[in-house]
């Protein structure tokens, strides 16, 4: 089985920095896109950022210029570095990846971790 976990989540005030990690552990043959997503109050999940397996990313627009994807492939694991946080960007933020164990891709996705942004 795979499993993703998330760190880096906390409470920071507005104009600050958090830097989210996810690593995927288990059987692992191969990893195509990996991302974040995030859910915050009342609101639907939504993409932030995703990252495939040659580093080509996408962000969504309220995230661009603020937020960097990245991944290691060696450790299996994706970064998300936010810099001038939002109100607006509180959320609990999950992860995502393409994992494929044996013959085929699956999704699997994080237990998502928390970002407060408030004063």
């Amino acid at each position: 089985q795979v499993q993703l976990v998330e760190s880096g989540g906390g409470l920071v005030q507005p104009g600050g920095s958090l830097r989210l990690s996810c690593a995927a552990a288990g059987i692992i043959r191969s990893i195509n896109d990996m991302g974040w997503y995030r859910q915050g109050p009342g609101r639907q999940r939504e993409l932030v950022a995703t990252i495939s397996s040659v580093g080509t990313t996408n962000y969504a627009d309220s995230v661009k210029d603020r937020f960097t994807i990245s991944r290691d492939n060696a450790k299996n694991t994706v970064y998300l570095q936010m810099n001038s946080l939002k109100p607006e960007d509180t959320a609990v933020y999950y992860c995502n990846a393409e994992i494929k164990q044996w013959r085929f891709f699956n999704t699997y996705w994080g237990q998502g971790t928390q970002v407060t942004v408030s004063e």
